[in-house]
């Protein structure tokens, strides 16, 4: 089963990976975005009063993070063959597989993120790097920062597409894929720190962001880089993520279950 999951990850990456094109418009557009929140912050920075809890270059490298692996971290990209199986019936084809269905899906997503990621996100770090202050990309402060960054955000990957199942899951029921993904995206997105980072935020909201799993997907591991949180803190959030990620997949392959043994395929 697990060779089963493997050749269709491998398969996903290779069709991702085909679509140059579509690539390049994106990486146009994520840094057309990407200076927009950077004037936004600098403008924010210039008028401020009280110093904020992050600094104006962390800000930035935030922002830069953020564009360079939106693949990884958005909640609105879809499989749309996905949706089309579940609202047409033709699930039951699906079933007939031999794998899981849960395992199956979670491939395909994993695939489609990580594809579409690498073929962005090194000319925007790359260019990032190299652009004048104030809006430089900066380096961390070290190899082991770097190295918890990355654990950080493979770990935050597998956890929006743990949440992106749901999303999936939730349409058995609704029958809408539009209000399913509007409803996750939206709010996902803003509690992850898709916006603006977490520690700018009120003290009321970030009560209530880290009480969810979202800004482990996003805030957690772009603070890791930019230095904001200590090591010690980033060891600890790695155990907090991989605690989220085994809820998170054990809550997707129960409610799956649920819902495919209630499922009802129409016609003949």
């Amino acid at each position: 089963m697990r060779k089963a999951y493997l050749s269709v990850f491998r398969l996903r990456v290779s069709t991702g990976l085909q679509y140059r094109t579509a690539a390049l418009a994106g990486i146009g557009t994520q840094f057309f975005f990407g200076f927009v929140f950077i004037m936004v912050f600098e403008a924010f920075y210039a008028h401020t009063v009280n110093q904020p809890p992050m600094t104006l270059s962390q800000v930035i490298t935030y922002s830069w993070l953020k564009q360079a692996f939106l693949a990884f971290i958005i909640l609105w990209l879809r499989d749309n063959e996905l949706f089309q199986l579940i609202t047409s019936g033709n699930i039951a084809y699906e079933l007939c597989r031999p794998s899981g269905i849960y395992g199956f899906w979670f491939a395909k997503l994993l695939a489609q993120r990580l594809s579409s990621a690498l073929l962005r996100c090194f000319p925007i770090l790359l260019v990032a790097l190299f652009l004048p202050d104030p809006y430089r990309l900066e380096l961390p402060s070290d190899p082991l920062t770097l190295l918890l960054f990355v654990a950080a955000l493979l770990i935050g990957l597998l956890m929006i597409v743990s949440l992106s199942m749901l999303i999936y899951i939730s349409v058995f029921v609704t029958m809408s894929p539009s209000g399913s993904l509007l409803m996750f995206s939206i709010f996902g997105e803003f509690l992850a720190g898709m916006i603006i980072p977490v520690p700018l935020m009120p003290g009321w909201m970030q009560n209530i962001v880290y009480v969810l799993p979202f800004h482990w997907t996003v805030d957690f591991p772009f603070r890791v880089y930019t230095g904001d949180l200590t090591k010690s803190d980033a060891a600890v959030g790695l155990l907090g993520q991989l605690t989220w990620l085994a809820a998170l997949v054990a809550v997707g392959k129960f409610t799956m279950g649920r819902a495919l043994r209630r499922i009802v395929v129409q016609g003949g």
